[in-house]
């Protein structure tokens, strides 16, 4: 493992995934990965949650990390991968709140299609009903980053900007690489010992792409449920 992310969700996780891999050093492991693989992905990471993390089963080729559940970890990673870099992603906090608000926030407490979506593949799929319980204890729950929050958007922010001061104080000043969309390649590049692309950074934004996602694997976990138990219908 050569980078461990260490920013929040909604940080430009995803650019920083895209990015990474365009440096040609190898996978890197997201939320995406968790997403796309949930009969294995799951039980691993409730292990981990609990003090039983099989590192290498869960990153398997990948030689960075970020976004979430990984970030929330990287205090072991660190241990783990000792000469590893860690990237903390910083957004403004007006910024970042409506984007979280919009998106994993609206996945347990929002009121719209796909947050009533999500709830109802919850209550049909054991599988999916064990991830959202997974993340949402390392997020909105007494170990998670907002654990105690009123919920509120000043409650948020507040959260994320504890999290990152803690990262800060925790991780070794020649280890931690503070970093942002608009500081470019240059930061990440000289972390990793890498030569900057000619290409410009990309910059992905997946607001649409996270919901589209969500909605249409609960359309067809619902489908399966409904066919499985009205055959008839079906």
């Amino acid at each position: 493992m050569k980078l461990i992310g260490a920013g929040l969700a909604r940080t430009a996780t995803t650019t920083q995934m895209v990015a990474l891999e365009m440096l040609g050093i190898g996978p890197c492991y997201h939320m995406r990965n968790m997403l796309q693989e949930l009969p294995t992905s799951v039980p691993l990471w409730e292990d981990a949650r609990d003090g039983n993390a099989d590192w290498s089963a869960i990153f398997g080729d990948c030689t960075t990390t970020v976004d979430w559940p990984s970030a929330y970890f990287y205090r072991e990673l660190m241990d783990v991968y000792p000469d590893a870099k860690v990237l903390l992603s910083v957004r403004d906090g007006a910024a970042w709140e409506a984007s979280m608000r919009e998106t994993v926030y609206a996945m347990f407490y929002g009121d719209s299609v796909m947050a009533h979506m999500l709830r109802a593949r919850y209550h049909v799929d054991p599988l999916w009903r064990r991830y959202m319980d997974v993340v949402r204890s390392i997020s909105f729950e007494q170990r998670g980053p907002y654990a105690g929050s009123h919920h509120d958007r000043e409650s948020l922010i507040a959260a994320a900007e504890r999290w990152n001061d803690e990262v800060k104080a925790t991780v070794p000043a020649d280890r931690l690489v503070v970093w942002q969309p608009a500081d470019g390649w240059e930061p990440i590049c000289e972390a990793l010992g890498v030569p900057v692309p000619d290409q410009p950074l990309p910059h992905v934004n997946d607001t649409q792409g996270f919901k589209d996602m969500l909605i249409g694997g609960s359309l067809q976990s619902l489908n399966a449920w409904w066919e499985q138990t009205h055959p008839a219908a079906a």
